[in-house]
């Protein structure tokens, strides 16, 4: 086994059990991603020579909270453990041990991992940033380039997470019923946050850079989805990422613009990742227990199952929007049903239903835009031209500015 490039996958799938046991044991997470980095290290030398363990989760848990032990028992000049050769050499009885101590214990490890990293303490920058190097195993390196900021803006940004986490006093007891309930919601919510980092970028060169964090928050939707195989939000969240995932590469043009859905090559949409996409929002839905996540999942299963943009069922968009709407109340949610209800009942009846968000949406790019359409199809031409002016006014990139402009460049002709 001379090649080690089968190592890496391993230690990377092992990790989130890994780093969770270990937090639980030392409850800080310095000393746990110290103890994990310690047994990487000593399986690099241990595996090559005597092949993977069985289990190698359960070896690096053993391996590191010895690591970490040592280390404490160094610095208290205690007895030391054994050498690093006895300690490599780790038989089936050993495995099975840290089975016993750990296997029943992992699923509410990783939970509490993740809860960790979005704590309520910590800005939503931090959380994801945390999220992408204790969880998903990232440098600070690639997580500084994903998010297009310094390397040592980055590490302070890490170290600062950290440091909160430590001063607020988090508890590492085994979460009962109602707080693994809130956890979840709470872990699912940083991770579509994560994914509209990486995914809701302006321009082609940005999607490139941000494209590992869209990557990683699909990971780890698929993680939580094998932790809780049964919970149709979590079913919906993940066909969720995939459907709008799905999406990337036509996106924008070959100038690197922004294309319109409507407008979209189909034939770039990745069809693997719909099929993923489609089969889990149809084995949520069967549980009859809708979710916000579901229901933007169903609606983006429209959109992919429409081989062209006309062939929409805009008619099922809308009711799926007034159910989200009467679950999770925003004005930005009627915005959106707003565009389906112009296809459905037309311009006027879309535009009535979004002058009452006027006040409320009056700073937000994407209000102005849509408002601006509705009047270009009304034939109201100077309020529309009023309404473009304003979103581009508001566009905090060019290319938003230039797909506005070509709405005004029309109502020129």
């Amino acid at each position: 086994m001379n090649d080690l490039g089968w190592i890496d996958p391993i230690l990377g799938a092992a990790r989130p059990r890994v780093m969770g046991a270990l937090l639980r044991y030392f409850r800080t997470l310095d000393t746990a991603e110290e103890a994990f980095q310690e047994a990487c290290l000593r399986a690099l030398k241990s595996w090559p020579q005597n092949g993977p363990p069985r289990d190698a989760a359960a070896w690096l848990i053993l391996v590191g909270r010895n690591a970490a032990m040592d280390q404490v028992r160094r610095q208290a000049k205690q007895t030391e453990l054994p050498d690093e050769a006895v300690l490599s050499d780790l038989d089936d009885a050993e495995t099975s041990l840290a089975d016993r101590l750990d296997g029943e214990h992992y699923k509410d490890d990783i939970l509490r991992l993740l809860f960790i990293c979005c704590h309520p303490e910590l800005p939503a920058t931090q959380q994801i940033a945390l999220a992408l190097r204790i969880v998903c195993g990232l440098s600070v390196k690639q997580i500084a380039q994903a998010f297009l900021v310094s390397e040592a803006a980055m590490e302070q940004r890490i170290t600062r997470a950290k440091a909160r986490i430590g001063n607020a006093g988090t508890a590492f007891e085994t979460p009962g019923a109602p707080e693994r309930a809130e956890r979840l919601a709470a872990v699912a919510a940083m991770i579509y946050l994560l994914f509209n980092e990486g995914y809701s970028s302006s321009s082609s060169r940005e999607a490139e850079a941000r494209k590992p964090l869209a990557e990683e928050a699909i990971w780890l939707g698929r993680l939580l989805l094998r932790l809780f195989p049964a919970e149709p939000e979590i079913m919906g969240l993940t066909a969720l990422m995939l459907l709008q995932r799905a999406r990337a590469e036509a996106r924008f043009d070959g100038e690197g613009n922004v294309v319109l859905l409507e407008d979209q090559d189909r034939s770039l949409w990745s069809g693997p990742r719909i099929a993923e996409g489609l089969a889990l929002i149809d084995k949520a839905m069967r549980h009859r227990r809708p979710g916000p996540y579901q229901i933007q999942a169903a609606i983006a299963a429209l959109h992919a199952r429409a081989s062209r943009a006309e062939d929409t069922d805009w008619a099922q968009i809308d009711l799926l929007y007034a159910n989200l709407e009467r679950l999770q109340p925003s004005p930005v949610v009627t915005l959106n049903r707003a565009v389906a209800v112009s296809k459905v009942r037309g311009p006027e009846a879309a535009l009535a239903m979004i002058e009452p968000l006027g006040t409320r949406l009056q700073g937000y790019f994407y209000f102005h835009g849509v408002k601006g359409a509705l009047l270009q199809q009304l034939e109201r031409p100077e309020e529309a031209r009023e309404a473009f002016g304003r979103a581009i006014a508001l566009a905090s990139t060019p290319a938003e500015a230039a797909h506005i402009r070509q709405h005004l460049d029309r109502l020129s002709c």
